[in-house]
């Protein structure tokens, strides 16, 4: 299906008729049910990341080096990580639930019996929107996660900020951006394939559509932890100092 919705796509794009608003606005429905969210998650998560490397960096008497260890942390595992979780678990839930009712009442079968695509009609827009906000909603986490370490690293364990954000800008660079980024916009495109998938294989009435749904996020958060592990063994082959 994800090649399918891929060849689909790239045609609609080419000849002009891509579903932009219908892609607007599954977008804006991820934001509303997942932004908040991800906020609430990044500000414990930034948290317990600056706490814990701290107190092992002070061991160390490396205390300086609690900006660079915490944010690393927050951009290269915490934010892509954190947010295919709340796609995986909101967004995915919701795409599933949709596309599960749709399909137990037979408008699916509809479109096709009427000669619609119901993959270029339903599964191309969310698509589509689910890989605009994924790399959104991490860039949102990995701010607001290196906020709230900076906020701890310097009340409670008696950083100064210069030293936090000097060792920060010393050790992050380019290249680990554009992998939180990646990670991320992979880990969307997972999710929302699974979801789809599993909300129009939907059936047996609406126990089938909550089986889709519990379908869906378990098999996002599966999938993505197994992705999250192989992709990070790849970058530390080709950046093996930049992650270590």
């Amino acid at each position: 299906m994800s090649v399918h919705a891929i060849r689909i796509g790239g045609a609609d794009a080419a000849q002009g008729r891509f579903q932009t608003r219908e892609t607007l606005l599954q977008a804006w429905f991820l934001i509303k049910v997942t932004a908040v969210p991800s906020v609430l998650m990044a500000i414990p998560f930034g948290v317990i990341v600056s706490a814990q490397v701290g107190n092992i960096v002070s061991q160390l008497g490396a205390e300086s080096m609690i900006g660079a260890a915490g944010g690393l942390g927050v951009i290269k595992q915490g934010a892509p990580m954190a947010s295919a979780l709340m796609l995986g678990g909101a967004g995915a839930a919701a795409i599933a639930a949709d596309l599960g009712a749709r399909t137990v009442r037979e408008e699916v079968d509809a479109m096709r019996v009427m000669g619609l695509d119901p993959v270029q009609r339903l599964v191309v827009p969310r698509i589509a929107a689910m890989m605009l906000v994924a790399p959104l909603l991490n860039v949102l986490i990995v701010v607001v996660g290196i906020g709230s370490g900076f906020l701890v690293a310097v009340a409670a364990l008696d950083v100064t900020p210069g030293s936090y954000w000097t060792s920060f800008g010393a050790f992050t660079t380019t290249v680990d951006i554009w992998v939180s980024l990646v990670k991320a916009f992979l880990f969307g495109f997972v999710v929302v394939v699974i979801a789809c998938q599993r909300g129009l294989e939907a059936e047996g009435g609406p126990r089938g559509v909550a089986d889709g749904v519990n379908a869906a996020v378990v098999m996002s958060v599966a999938v993505v932890t197994v992705f999250n592990t192989l992709i990070t063994q790849v970058v530390t082959m080709f950046f093996p100092l930049r992650m270590a």
